[in-house]
């Protein structure tokens, strides 16, 4: 049998030497917002932990002071809303109703599958009137792969809510955005290592089955790197594969994506009001800081009337994730 290199024989590159420079940041334009961790479903692979076990959601004082922030900053072109199953917690219509009332692009990252829970049913219709961009998890266009992540009848019940917006006019009407997510199989083996295919490929292999086999139209398909955060870093750490993982991540690290990374021109921030350069580092608890090197908070923004008072990104070894291969950002592949 083949044993994994002791703990201590994989070195892994900081991240920021990988860089040799700093990663600054640019003028912000994306204020993505996790609502809190209750969802309906517990996906294997969630970064955030989220689960129907889980209370964590904003506040109406965090909501208010949110709402404040879209629409006191034009310079704020997208609000992007996350969770746990977003629409559950505290807070996402208010949100929702800010950011159309400001002009902006909405993003909902929606399960698809909160459709069928009771009180949730007016979902498509809400988007639509709103004409959210609602960005789908949808790990794989088979039934088996996508049960074994998120949980038996899934894939059906999201099949389900992808005909329902199909009827609402979603991936058909070009102000109707439907776009899907892909992310691989959690590794089992240091054999099983891998990143996702070519983006644009995957995605003509998607369109072509779920048109053939359920009649589903939908405009991208977005790629995402499993990054070695939450539940997919628990998983790695119990097969003893997350040090090698983070070193295969780095063994495919391309500079050239480096320049489009999500961090650099986005606001994260959680159910409490706490500012991080993106969701991942939010949920790894690094904070975002000023020049002082001072956590930041959507107070502290609304007092310094500013939302680029952010410097130099802040990095970990995981962010070799977003910077293998072809790239990986909450908008799909980089390069």
């Amino acid at each position: 049998m083949i044993q994994a290199p002791p703990f201590q024989s994989i070195s892994i590159t900081p991240f920021s030497q990988k860089l040799q420079k700093p990663l600054t940041k640019k003028k912000i334009t994306v204020l993505q917002i996790n609502l809190g961790k209750k969802c309906n479903l517990a996906c294997t692979h969630c970064h955030v932990e989220a689960s129907p076990k889980r209370t964590e959601e904003l506040s109406p004082e965090i909501c208010d002071r949110l709402i404040e922030v879209i629409l006191g900053f034009p310079q704020i072109k997208t609000v992007d809303l996350t969770g746990g199953a977003p629409e559950m917690n505290f807070g996402f219509k208010p949100l929702v109703e800010a950011a159309s009332q400001a002009g902006k692009e909405i993003i909902v990252r929606s399960n698809l599958t909160i459709f069928f829970v009771p009180g949730y049913e007016d979902l498509p219709e809400y988007f639509t009137k709103h004409r959210v961009r609602v960005i789908a998890s949808l790990p794989c266009y088979l039934a088996d792969n996508v049960d074994k992540m998120r949980g038996n009848g899934v894939f059906d019940r999201s099949i389900r809510a992808l005909q329902q917006l199909n009827e609402w006019g979603y991936g058909r009407d070009p102000n109707l955005q439907l776009d899907l997510v892909y992310n691989p199989p959690i590794p089992t083996s240091e054999e099983k290592f891998s990143l996702p295919p070519a983006q644009m490929g995957l995605e003509r292999a998607y369109k072509q089955h779920l048109s053939q086999h359920f009649g589903i139209a939908f405009n991208q398909l977005l790629t995402i790197t499993n990054l070695p955060i939450g539940r997919t870093k628990q998983f790695l750490q119990r097969q003893h594969l997350d040090r090698s993982y983070t070193q295969f991540l780095e063994n495919n690290f391309n500079p050239s994506t480096v320049e489009g990374l999500m961090c650099r021109n986005q606001l994260s921030v959680d159910y409490l009001g706490n500012l991080y350069d993106c969701d991942f580092n939010q949920m790894e608890g690094v904070s975002a800081v000023d020049e002082n090197g001072e956590p930041l908070t959507v107070e502290k923004l609304l007092d310094l009337g500013s939302l680029d008072v952010i410097e130099t990104v802040q990095t970990e070894s995981y962010c070799y994730g977003c910077t293998a291969g072809c790239g990986s950002s909450c908008g799909g592949a980089l390069v």
